[in-house]
């Protein structure tokens, strides 16, 4: 989604130097000098000296430098913690603990936003609205509100200006990443690619008509699920900068001692936790992406309540695919095989250590062999797998890495619901299920069906004059005309070289031939005369030939 401000220069530099100098201030000086001294020459004034800070607490002050640069940063530190192929373990697990608290906007700010949004002041459109905020966050806080038919709603509203601050941080950051390419780091990732997938994930965000629909396509998904409620939009009241959702009451999912009080079988919550992702992930291919306990709420009759769809996973059917595969030769204990997956799913590089990375998940598998799923935690093997991702620079689909995090975090919240809680073994009867659909005839084979013969088709089209052309080629003898590109230059080359072994190779016989023929010239004056002509050919033939052999060899143009 393309950006809809044009940044000031003056604006930009600004806010350039006070990144420069809060990294600076966190012990990265020696980063921001090596990937930006374009950027660095900008300034007018010296930027203070950097602070030395000890390697062992750089990760909790990257975080620290992250927060205090405000949402844009703070957002991007989130989507960083999903990427353990970029950045040590150290940093994923400082990135995790990233808190996104500010002070709440004033009610004048709030309600002039919602004039401009809706038309009117929210006086006029709500038959009531809370100044008090119920919730408030970096880029957004939420109101409580009633409409005008007695429902029940919550009003989500943008800070004012956000738009503008996080597009002058974008731009920031896309030069940054450009800077950065030519560093070591920036010679394995396409940096500009990250930083670009994560300006569109923070637009989308940023729009809540596309947060509107996510929770849309939710409940359509969970319509046949008793268990769930997915909030419904009011899109009357709904533009870009504000939501306004159905308010559903209950229980925050956390909040044990609430749910003990309210006699609810924590139990079965759990479940229901693990039941509602394994159903986003194996058969929608479309999961909620943050779910913090702050999202879920346990309302009347044991209902799990969802909110917040700003942030979404997908997962196609081919990446599903690939999943299973390779939990199939993980479940085989064959390291050679999840390396041969990998490599089919173009994570790993050219430049692998195959048989170093076939050691590490040989070791990774052993820790867990012979193990009842019900040992096995989802936190902990993601934990393992993180060194082995950064170590051998495995390149897996940004998607997988946040389902990996939405997967621990919903085992971390199953297990503080049920102490028994086992997320593996409630996924296993879900995949095997799965890998019975995608591999025995099922209803996406009637479409690949489809679509082969609409190939077909083309193709009987196409056959009959392609054929006949091949028959009036072959007759005149054309029907193999083979070029290959480049050839001429090769042939010229060639010739070169076969050239400078001929007479390298008289040379050598001129030469031995003379040092035979000396001796014997003893007493005749012509043959020594002509014997020492010889040698002296034979010097100017090496002479030319060690020249022509310093130059590079080039094709006649």
């Amino acid at each position: 989604m393309p950006s809809f401000f044009s940044v000031s220069p003056v604006r930009q530099l600004r806010r350039t130097r006070e990144i420069a100098t809060t990294f600076m201030r966190h012990g990265f000086g020696f980063a921001w000098e090596q990937i930006a001294p374009a950027i660095w020459s900008r300034f007018r004034r010296p930027l203070p000296k950097p602070v030395e800070v000890p390697a062992e607490r750089l990760a909790e002050h990257f975080r620290q430098a992250l927060e205090e640069l405000g949402p844009t940063f703070i957002k991007f530190g989130q989507v960083l913690s999903t990427r353990p192929d970029v950045l040590p373990p150290a940093y994923i697990a400082e990135l995790s603990r990233l808190q996104d608290n500010v002070p709440p906007a004033s009610w004048d700010e709030v309600r002039a936003a919602l004039t401009r949004e809706l038309g009117r002041p929210p006086e006029a459109v709500f038959a009531s609205i809370d100044p008090e905020p119920l919730a408030a966050a970096s880029l957004a806080q939420v109101h409580a509100a009633t409409l005008p038919d007695g429902s029940s709603v919550v009003v989500k509203v943008q800070r004012e200006n956000i738009t503008r601050t996080i597009e002058t941080d974008l731009v920031i950051l896309s030069e940054l990443a450009a800077g950065a390419q030519h560093t070591p780091l920036g010679r394995i990732y396409d940096l500009p690619a990250i930083v670009e997938d994560f300006a569109a994930t923070l637009r989308n965000e940023l729009n809540y008509i596309r947060e509107g629909r996510n929770a849309d396509r939710f409940r359509e998904s969970f319509a046949d699920v008793p268990y769930v409620h997915i909030p419904a939009v009011h899109w009357e009241f709904t533009t870009r900068r504000v939501l306004t959702l159905e308010r559903i009451h209950g229980i925050k999912i956390d909040d044990i001692r609430a749910l003990t009080a309210a006699g609810v079988d924590r139990r079965k919550i759990a479940l229901y936790s693990a039941l509602i992702i394994i159903k986003e992930v194996l058969e929608d291919g479309f999961f909620h992406a943050d779910p913090h306990p702050g999202n879920f709420v346990v309302m009347p009759g044991q209902i799990f309540g969802a909110m917040d769809f700003g942030m979404v996973g997908y997962i196609d059917e081919a990446l599903r695919v690939d999943l299973i595969r390779l939990y199939a030769a993980s479940v085989e204990m064959d390291p050679q095989g999840v390396v041969d997956q990998l490599i089919r799913m173009g994570a790993v590089g050219e430049d692998v250590d195959r048989r170093g990375l076939a050691l590490d998940i040989g070791r990774l598998l052993g820790k867990y062999r012979g193990l009842p799923l019900k040992e096995i935690r989802a936190t902990e093997v993601m934990a393992d797998v993180l060194p082995i991702t950064f170590r051998h620079r495995l390149r897996l689909p940004s998607d997988l890495w946040l389902l990996g995090k939405t997967l621990s975090m919903i085992e971390g919240l199953g297990l503080k619901l049920d102490p028994e809680f086992d997320i593996f073994a409630v996924s296993e009867p879900v995949v095997r299920r799965l890998m019975l659909r995608l591999m025995l005839p099922n209803r996406s084979w009637p479409r690949a069906a489809m679509l082969m013969g609409l190939e077909w088709g083309d193709m009987m089209q196409v056959l009959p004059r392609a054929g006949a052309r091949l028959l009036r080629q072959a007759e005149r003898g054309e029907l193999f005309s083979l070029r290959l590109r480049g050839m001429d230059d090769f042939l010229c080359l060639l010739d070169r070289l076969v050239t400078r072994l001929a007479i390298s190779l008289i040379i050598a016989a001129l030469t031995i031939s003379m040092a035979v023929l000396m001796p014997l010239t003893t007493g005749h004056i012509v043959a020594r005369v002509l014997t020492i002509a010889g040698f002296v050919v034979s010097a100017v033939l090496g002479i030319w030939l060690v020249i022509s052999m310093l130059r590079p060899m080039r094709p006649r143009r």
